[in-house]
């Protein structure tokens, strides 16, 4: 086989191996052991999560993501709330309220209840309110 040939032939094989490559980690499994992602439970693993502020402390919603993703859980939208409500509330999106509770658990407490949304593209909203507080033994990051 001449030159631009055993080229040709090892540039293919290369494209392949990186095709491969890259469907393998868009295929592989959130939250799989040995990539460092916390330690969620099994029941938070894979679930998506928006947290919005709803108070006037400022980047409080990047805090408390920052919090849960330490914990595995996989935040994907951080914002504020136009709503500025008293107590912390966990909304289910979509899915059953032990995921909101478990959620709720992670963040040293809050509310949680069924407000389904499915336009939101999230499985739980959570809305921090006047009351949050970081869970005990946690500061502010």
């Amino acid at each position: 086989m001449e030159f631009a040939g055993k080229r040709r032939v090892f540039v293919l094989t290369a494209a392949v191996a990186a095709a491969g490559l890259l469907a393998g980690l868009m295929w592989w499994p959130r939250g799989a052991a040995g990539l460092g992602h916390g330690s969620a439970s099994a029941q938070t693993a894979g679930f998506i999560v928006e947290v919005r502020n709803g108070t006037s402390r400022a980047g409080l919603a990047r805090q408390v993501a920052r919090l849960l993703r330490e914990q595995g859980v996989d935040v994907v939208y951080v914002g504020t709330s136009a709503a500025r409500p008293d107590s912390t509330t966990v909304l289910v999106r979509r899915g059953n309220l032990a995921l909101g509770q478990e959620v709720a658990r992670l963040l040293g407490g809050a509310k949680v209840r069924a407000a389904p949304d499915s336009l939101l593209r999230v499985d739980l909203t959570v809305l921090l309110g006047a009351d949050y507080r970081f869970p005990k033994g946690r500061l502010a990051l």
